[in-house]
């Protein structure tokens, strides 16, 4: 089957940019991007392309080759359904708050919806592809919902979960290490899958395209991010032994990493890792062991998250004894709220249960970000903590020129431009005595002790 015209429901993190790819790499085909949400819409039409919705590196470049040629926003949601061929449905799919597997099973009311109203529009044939990161067998769930609310149509239902990394999201779609698309082994199901193969095709090697049943694809996403996250918490947990012993983490990492059979990715250490996707997937990956009766397996993976929360709190537990032994003005700066440098995305950010622990702790918080702005903080504190004071929180957009106001500076994220201040300057203008803690252990500490600073970092002594 030719596709001409694909719909994606959904313009957030996954969306805007993958469907920005595909109409680049297919200028034959039409591609809309819908949502609900008018203002998100506006702001991807926008002349501006300096402040698209999204950040990604290389992004606004794509949009802007595309956007008006066959890539286009739209808020009319039922005319591309109608319209389509193929559609994307990417969504957000949060950890359910209410009813069964709280806290622990993803929430697919929006994928759901978007299933009612695919069902509810639809007069044509149609490819229905999961995009967002679903729960094994969520596929299942889907055609439910189409044939009980559409049986005149023929759907079928692809699963295509995405792999990107925010801050280098562009270069994962551009250069992928995989593609993976499940579908029924059905004959109907095979040409759907080749539909959706001919698509990334167009740019992306045969070879790195791999098709799988629908409930192993499902599967494969929840795993990838768990097996990432599991790294970042094994690093993390030896970074406290290595304070505790005299070690130095990044020592210790680099000669982990050199063993060919182990690699250094993901073995940075850092104050916890953070965004949509590690937590989310792996307390998903977590409900459906316990719901199977694995509880073993379960508290296996649960434990990633519990390694995590604990360098979390260690980290601001740390400052807030340095605050109070030292008698140290009750007011911070903290540099980086999202949760990963190149990116506006701070869903699940380190930098949020920090500046929470603070300010529990009746410190004062001054935050600077890049790509972050001040509604994002106070959202993402209000949504922690119902008695989020605002008044304790200020958000700065020169750190350096107000730096006299501080004591202690906390780097949160890993910026580029955090690595290029002039600290010495910093230093000589900064409140006595100054202490820096190093979440991310991107600065040079051997030279910042030299400067005068006293240097916390993870996994030092």
């Amino acid at each position: 089957m030719k596709i001409n015209n694909i719909c994606c429901i959904g313009a957030g993190y996954v969306g805007g940019p993958t469907m920005s790819i595909i109409a680049q790499k297919n200028p034959d085909i039409k591609v809309n991007v819908v949502d609900m949400n008018a203002d998100k819409i506006s702001a991807w039409n926008s002349k501006d392309l300096d402040n698209l919705p999204v950040y990604e590196p290389g992004l606004s470049k794509v949009v802007k080759e595309a956007r008006g040629r066959n890539l286009f926003f739209s808020d009319d949601v039922n005319k591309h359904i109608y319209d389509a061929e193929m559609i994307f449905i990417s969504v957000n799919t949060p950890t359910k708050i209410s009813g069964e597997g709280k806290g622990y099973a993803a929430d697919l009311k929006y994928v759901e919806a978007c299933a009612k109203q695919i069902a509810e529009v639809s007069k044509t044939d149609k490819i229905i592809v999961e995009k967002s990161t679903v729960p094994v067998r969520t596929s299942e769930k889907i055609k439910q919902i189409l044939r009980l609310n559409n049986s005149d149509v023929d759907f079928q239902i692809l699963s295509n979960p995405e792999f990107l990394a925010e801050g280098t999201a562009m270069r994962d779609l551009e250069i992928p290490d995989r593609v993976l698309i499940g579908g029924d082994k059905t004959k109907q199901g095979k040409k759907a899958i080749e539909s959706l193969v001919k698509i990334y095709s167009s740019w992306v090697p045969k070879e790195n395209i791999l098709t799988t049943n629908l409930w192993s694809s499902e599967l494969s996403k929840l795993t990838a991010n768990a097996f990432l996250a599991q790294r970042i918490s094994s690093i993390n947990s030896l970074s406290e032994l290595c304070e505790e012993t005299g070690a130095d983490i990044e020592e210790v990492s680099k000669a982990i990493g050199m063993d060919s059979r182990i690699g250094s990715s993901f073995l940075k250490t850092s104050v916890g890792f953070g965004g949509s996707c590690f937590q989310k997937d792996i307390l998903n990956l977590v409900y459906i062991a316990r719901s199977s009766g694995l509880v073993k397996v379960a508290d296996y993976w649960e434990q990633i998250l519990l390694i995590n929360k604990h360098q979390r709190d260690r980290f601001s537990n740390k400052i807030v004894e340095c605050v109070k032994n030292n008698d140290l003005h009750q007011n911070i700066l903290l540099l980086g709220w999202a949760f990963k440098k190149d990116t506006n995305d701070s869903r699940e950010s380190a930098a949020i249960y920090v500046a929470n622990n603070l300010l529990n702790n009746k410190i004062r918080i001054d935050i600077y970000d890049p790509k972050v702005n001040k509604d994002q903080v106070d959202f993402d504190l209000s949504y922690l903590n119902e008695n989020y004071d605002k008044s304790m929180v200020k958000f700065i957009e020169d750190p350096v020129s107000n730096i006299f106001n501080y004591n202690l500076i906390a780097i949160m994220t890993e910026w580029d431009e955090f690595k290029e201040y002039d600290w010495q300057y910093i230093y000589s203008k900064i409140k006595k005595p100054a202490y820096i803690f190093d979440g991310r252990n991107i600065l040079n500490f051997e030279k910042i002790k030299k400067i005068g600073f006293n240097y916390i970092g993870i996994g030092r002594k």
